[in-house]
């Protein structure tokens, strides 16, 4: 009862669209997304995701309450009561259907926090014998913070013009990743994050160790190269370069 009628909203946009004199192409470069997917919004088989729907309704020149009732309304006159929860409804059944979910329960948050724990008392052992490194701390830091994101906070779906475009940026909040020649889509999606998971907890755990047998055979500016080396190569290649094999394939 509440949900949006793909019918009248493709309808609606095509003519607003009409009305300000703009094709299916010109709309769909200044959302960033493709034609085809504008097509599919006015033939009535998809509706945009819920990233899209502030940004075509200031394009269309009227508001997200219009956008999901699918008419214009006077703008001197008040929504009524029953209006308005229609709108709050059609709202909540539409961000709904989007599935963006975060990952709540997984296997991932325990996994991390044993791991975590286990780190912590690698660091310990490691700073007691008098071998720990700057350069550990921060890739331990660097690693258990990723590792939060990875396996608590990243999104288990991607918008769905990732889907219809070729994009290789992601933005969520502080977090940003780019990935030139590789397209972001909810096929790969999955394999990058369990790459980042992985990733994060293996060099949370190994780097304390691999820090304490480098300390010992090394030392003085050779060890600082070596240090800096090592770490530049698990940061990168350890995480990019899995990315870049699991998501082509």
């Amino acid at each position: 009862m509440y949900s949006i009628d793909r019918q009248k909203f493709g309808t609606f946009v095509a003519t607003l669209r009409k009305e300000k004199g703009i094709t299916q192409k010109e709309l769909a470069e200044q959302l960033f997304i493709s034609d085809k997917a504008v097509s599919k919004w006015e033939t009535a088989s998809s509706v945009p995701s819920i990233d899209l729907l502030i940004p075509l309704a200031d394009i269309l020149g009227i508001t997200v309450t219009e956008l999901l009732m699918c008419r214009r309304m006077e703008q001197d006159k008040p929504l009524d009561a029953a209006q308005v929860e229609q709108v709050v409804k059609t709202a909540i059944s539409y961000s709904e259907k989007e599935e963006r979910a975060y990952q709540g329960k997984s296997k991932w948050g325990p996994v991390y926090i044993f791991a975590f724990f286990i780190a912590c008392a690698e660091m310990w052992f490691v700073c007691r014998s008098g071998h720990a490194t700057i350069g550990m701390t921060v890739e331990v830091i660097l690693a258990a913070i990723f590792g939060i994101y990875f396996c608590f906070l990243a999104k288990t779906k991607l918008p769905h013009y990732y889907d219809e475009n070729r994009i290789c940026l992601y933005t969520d909040g502080l977090f940003e990743m780019n990935l030139p020649g590789l397209s972001l889509s909810n096929g790969n999606w999955t394999k990058i994050l369990n790459v980042g998971r992985i990733w994060s907890i293996t060099l949370m755990l190994s780097y304390p160790l691999i820090s304490y047998v480098e300390t010992l055979l090394l030392a003085g500016i050779r060890l600082q190269i070596t240090d800096l080396v090592l770490a530049l190569v698990l940061m990168l290649g350890g995480f990019f370069l899995p990315i870049y094999i699991v998501a082509k394939k």
